[in-house]
């Protein structure tokens, strides 16, 4: 049974071999053959040779898009900065909505134009081309919270949500069918399973999340499915207080970050979504032995039952040692699922 076979059997609710091994691997990917963090953002060419070469290492089941929250917000023409060893970022302090007005002229960009979001597209094309389906290819969207974030600046969006909650609503229809062209673009591409980063929704409140932000990551999952693709969510932080909404959602892959225990979310959720993580990314991967990582994995596991998946909370920490990585792969192949 090969990676792409082993995530979809388990997603199917077919049996599997071992549990599937998903770690996201970003700025440790790139440190792994040698490449400067800019150029795996900035060129699909290096990404790819990144994800292969690191999933090759470590026996990982898939190989993701994933490299940063400002694709889409770079090619609608938010100011972004650009670093030689760092992830791009969004200057939030001349936000491109920072007048609400604009955008009733903002035009959606084209995700197969001559921006970044072309350069994503690429890369699952790629990926495809020389995979031959032994691992499963993992697009990536930003949610709407997020994305909305990423334009108009997660301060001022914060305050929108009270002050003027129809321009929110407004904005968040925008950001879903920008995210849903995206999606296309990908999936006609080649992905298989899209993820959806939607960080900020976070950091809402469940009644602010229930009354803005869960229509909209509900239309945004059910028109993934409907394009024939499974979907991953990915909130990073403590969404403790929105488990039971987000369960209801239908992602088919749950992300859970540290603050959030695996028992207490599968208690919430029920027994049909996949459950991913929730290793903290630091103290227990990069700081912690083999054997204290191999014991917190073991854990998520029992907590989670069989439809589960190996990962940390967020991403592998740039300098994580090499063995503590392969304690989880060793987990991994040696556990039965």
């Amino acid at each position: 049974m090969n990676g792409r076979d082993r995530i979809l059997a388990l997603l199917a609710g077919q049996p599997i071999d071992r549990p599937p091994l998903m770690p996201i691997t970003m700025m440790f990917a790139a440190d792994h053959i040698g490449q400067p963090y800019g150029r795996y953002a900035s060129d699909h060419r290096v990404l790819v040779e990144a994800q292969m070469k690191v999933a090759e290492a470590y026996d990982f089941d898939y190989v993701s898009c994933i490299s940063d929250p400002a694709r889409e917000a770079t090619d609608c023409g938010a100011e972004v900065q650009l670093f030689e060893d760092q992830p791009p970022a969004i200057n939030e302090m001349n936000a491109l909505l920072a007048d609400k007005a604009t955008l009733k002229q903002l035009q959606p960009p084209d995700p197969c134009g001559q921006g970044r979001m072309r350069d994503r597209v690429q890369a699952v094309a790629l990926f495809r081309e020389r995979l031959a389906g032994q691992r499963l290819v993992e697009g990536w969207i930003e949610g709407p919270c997020a994305e909305a974030a990423d334009l108009r600046g997660i301060n001022t969006l914060m305050m929108d949500f009270y002050d003027d909650p129809g321009f929110v609503h407004e904005l968040f229809e925008w950001v879903l069918q920008l995210a849903l062209r995206f999606a296309r673009a990908q999936i006609d591409a080649g992905v298989e399973l899209m993820g959806v980063g939607d960080a900020a929704a976070s950091l809402v409140g469940p009644q602010i999340y229930q009354e803005f932000v869960w229509a909209y990551e509900k239309r945004l999952v059910d028109s993934l499915h409907e394009m024939g693709c499974k979907v991953r969510l990915h909130i990073c932080g403590n969404i403790n207080s929105i488990l039971e909404p987000v369960g209801r959602l239908g992602f088919d892959i749950v992300d859970l970050d540290s603050p959030v225990p695996v028992a207490a979310a599968r208690a919430a959720m029920g027994p049909q979504p996949v459950l991913l993580g929730n290793l903290d990314p630091v103290r227990v991967l990069r700081d912690g032995t083999p054997e204290t990582i191999t014991a917190a994995v073991a854990q998520c596991h029992q907590e989670a039952g069989s439809r589960y998946i190996i990962g940390a909370g967020c991403e592998v920490p740039r300098g994580t040692p090499h063995e503590n990585v392969m304690a989880l792969t060793r987990y991994a192949q040696n556990t039965s699922a």
